[in-house]
């Protein structure tokens, strides 16, 4: 699986998991290991206004919060309510519950300005349903020449892990590509919608990132990522039955000899 990083400028003209299991399972999406490159990228400066989109519990939007500085803002918006609250907690000032694909400011958040910058990390990878709809909102609040940088899951993501899950649903009768909740672009795909939205991209690759999977192994992670999106209308008995069989079919290329699972992961 990999990551897709994109850095691009803009030219002229319902809650799926808690914050505590996501910090429990996943916290290495907002590691320094994983997000130090689209934090240089960034390079948030004091009186910077910027979003953040998909902020989810809030670790990497107070760092760009500290490093824009009072004279700055900084936003931070996700769908999912119980993240917000969270980042709220983390010392986020600045908070949304919206869907990025709609996304819409309020006058008390606009404040008649446009952002400098958007940022995102290991969260647009989520917008399946409507990925220009991202785009489109980021050209309504991006000020010209406003810088985008991002980084997601890209082509081939899962790979391994998504095949097996969509194997076990398909036996079972299910449609796996209507249930399947990931956006995965090639590069030449996401360069394509970013291009048509307005966008000069400046910088895109996908980069390949192996990551142990340490409490919990895959099972935790599936459990994590997998049961409220991509399971979410099965019931618990053929739930707890499509993850065992997951588990079971990744074993051999995901787990080591001793013991120890691995993903090249979706965030």
């Amino acid at each position: 699986m990999t990551m897709m990083n994109a850095l691009s400028q803009q030219q002229v003209q319902g809650d799926d998991y808690t914050p505590d299991d996501y910090i429990k399972t996943a916290s290495f999406v907002y590691s320094d290991a994983y997000t130090g490159p689209i934090q240089s990228w960034l390079n948030a400066s004091p009186g910077d206004r910027i979003i953040d989109l998909g902020c989810g519990s809030g670790e990497l939007t107070v760092k760009i919060q500290n490093a824009v500085g009072t004279e700055g803002f900084m936003l931070g918006v996700d769908y999912n309510r119980d993240m917000v609250t969270k980042a709220s907690r983390n010392g986020v000032e600045h908070t949304l519950v919206c869907d990025v694909q709609q996304l819409e400011l309020p006058p008390s958040l606009a404040l008649g300005k446009p952002f400098d910058a958007a940022f995102s990390n290991a969260a647009l990878h989520w917008c399946k349903r409507d990925p220009v709809g991202v785009l489109e909102g980021l050209k309504r609040v991006l000020k010209p020449g406003g810088r985008f940088v991002c980084e997601m899951g890209g082509f081939m993501n899962c790979v391994g892990v998504r095949s097996a899950l969509h194997y076990a649903v398909r036996k079972r009768g299910l449609n796996p590509e209507e249930m399947d909740p990931w956006y995965f672009p090639s590069v030449q795909e996401y360069q394509t919608l970013l291009q048509n939205a307005g966008f000069r991209v400046d910088t895109m690759s996908l980069v390949p990132r192996l990551t142990p999977l340490d409490d919990g192994g895959l099972r935790a992670w599936l459990q994590l990522f997998s049961r409220g999106t991509f399971l979410k209308t099965v019931n618990d008995v053929d739930a707890e039955a499509i993850l065992d069989e997951v588990e079971e079919m990744c074993r051999l290329d995901c787990q080591d000899l001793s013991g120890k699972w691995s993903l090249i992961p979706l965030t």
